[in-house]
């Protein structure tokens, strides 16, 4: 079911500082960078492998990841499993007694097909699924 580990999100206070970093001193290519208005957050994407390090800047105080900045501090804000069928997926985690925090999977500005589960169930991890091959 779980494919792989596609991406790895980090929320940051400042997205320029935080390009600054991943790609002029750690090397990584930056591929996008894009505003989603749903969060309210600024999101840059760094592939690296089969993965992506995803920087996420709060654009709102409001927004989930200024809340999250403002409990922990700037760092790992959640880990994204790639799955073939997402909508399976959830089924199969409910049935397993894994809180969903998205029972039907939406799709984002940029094309992608997610959900997530509650931290409550996974020992304090949020958890994004992504339905592999849905990017557009």
């Amino acid at each position: 079911m779980i494919k792989k580990i596609e991406h790895i999100g980090v929320a940051v206070k400042n997205i320029e500082n935080s390009v600054h970093i991943f790609r002029d001193l750690l090397g990584i290519p930056l591929e996008k960078v894009y505003e989603s208005d749903a969060i309210k957050t600024k999101i840059a994407f760094f592939p690296l492998g089969d993965s992506t390090i995803e920087l996420i800047e709060p654009m709102d105080p409001s927004s989930p990841a200024a809340k999250f900045i403002e409990k922990r501090g700037e760092g790992i804000h959640h880990l994204c499993l790639g799955v073939e069928d997402i909508e399976a997926a959830l089924k199969e985690f409910e049935a397993k007694g894994i809180e969903l925090l998205n029972k039907t999977p939406r799709k984002t500005a940029d094309g992608r097909i997610i959900a997530f589960l509650s931290p409550k169930s996974t020992n304090g991890v949020l958890i994004e699924l992504m339905q592999l091959g849905a990017e557009e």
